[in-house]
């Protein structure tokens, strides 16, 4: 092979060469999920779709590759101050898509360190307006007040914000360490409430209880003391209808003897009856006093006959 011909098969391997470069410089094929930015002469021209595309090899330069698939930007834990001083610990997560890549590669220079650092200063503040309770019991409303904070910057940088989820929130140990503390005093707290409640209804069950056994007693002896006086009353009747009878039958000094004899002999069987010494006091009229009555007796009991 002489040296023409070496050069020719040589230029047109070149041309080989070239023409397939040129080729792959002009025929661009985008995967699905992507979108590319291409720039003409230095500037912004277009995006590339998913699927075949044709560029101007030397003139158009692909500028970046963009995910335009759901991304997922995980924000570290930080430490938050919450409204009344206290220090909560919070980890969350930004769901986010480009909707126009065009503004998400030209408006800001990184736009997913972007979105994590606006993610994490939105926290931040609104965990400064909320209440040690409220932050640690309102997922749902920190979840709000974040999204609504954060997704009109993410449309101007040509995203679109899908959701924030919030991981975890929590105290800080030492803040942990004192609640576990005065929770277990509002336990001991509440034991020693229930304690003394339990005393206070055990002593006006037995307030209540000693009142009605008075009332009982009461009532009790109050219908033994109206028996006694209806017997009273009817030994009395008994005794007027005996000296209505007596008087009747005898002269008036002969039933009044009669009668005081009658007490008397009640008296001694009274005290004959009880347990203590027995002294008994005898008149000096006894006798007497006996004969008037057995002989009212014997009058009364002849007369019946």
């Amino acid at each position: 092979m002489d040296s023409s011909t070496g050069l020719s098969l040589s230029f047109f391997i070149i041309l080989l060469l070239a023409g397939g470069y040129l080729l792959y410089q002009m025929v661009r094929i985008v995967p699905q999920g992507e979108e590319w930015i291409i720039e003409r002469l230095g500037k912004f021209h277009t995006v590339l779709k998913p699927g075949l595309n044709f560029l101007i090899p030397v003139f158009d330069k692909v500028q970046m590759r963009l995910n335009t698939k759901e991304l997922i930007q995980q924000m570290k834990a930080q430490e938050v101050i919450t409204k009344d001083n206290a220090v909560v610990i919070i980890s969350a997560v930004v769901f986010y898509k480009i909707s126009d890549p065009a503004k998400a590669v030209y408006s800001i220079d990184n736009f997913e360190l972007a979105v994590a650092n606006m993610a994490a200063t939105t926290l931040r503040s609104v965990i400064g307006n909320m209440e040690l309770d409220t932050a640690l019991s309102g997922r749902e409303i920190i979840k709000s007040s974040v999204s609504e904070k954060i997704s009109d910057h993410l449309e101007q940088w040509g995203l679109s914000l899908t959701a924030v989820e919030v991981q975890d929130i929590r105290p800080s140990d030492t803040l942990q360490e004192a609640m576990e503390k005065q929770a277990a005093a509002q336990r001991e707290k509440k034991a020693l409430i229930m304690k003394a409640e339990g005393e206070k209804q055990a002593a006006i069950t037995k307030a209540e209880g000693f009142k009605q056994s008075l009332i009982l007693e009461a009532e009790g002896k109050y219908e033994a003391s109206k028996k006694e006086a209806e017997a009273k009353v009817a030994l009395a009747n008994g005794d007027k209808e005996a000296m209505v009878v007596i008087a009747s039958q005898i002269k008036v000094g002969d039933a009044a003897s009669y009668l005081l004899a009658q007490r008397y002999i009640d008296s001694v069987m009274h005290l004959g009856n009880s347990n203590n010494s027995k002294v008994v006091f005898i008149p000096t009229d006894l006798k007497h006093s006996l004969e008037g009555a057995t002989g009212g007796l014997g009058t009364i009991f002849s007369q019946v006959k």
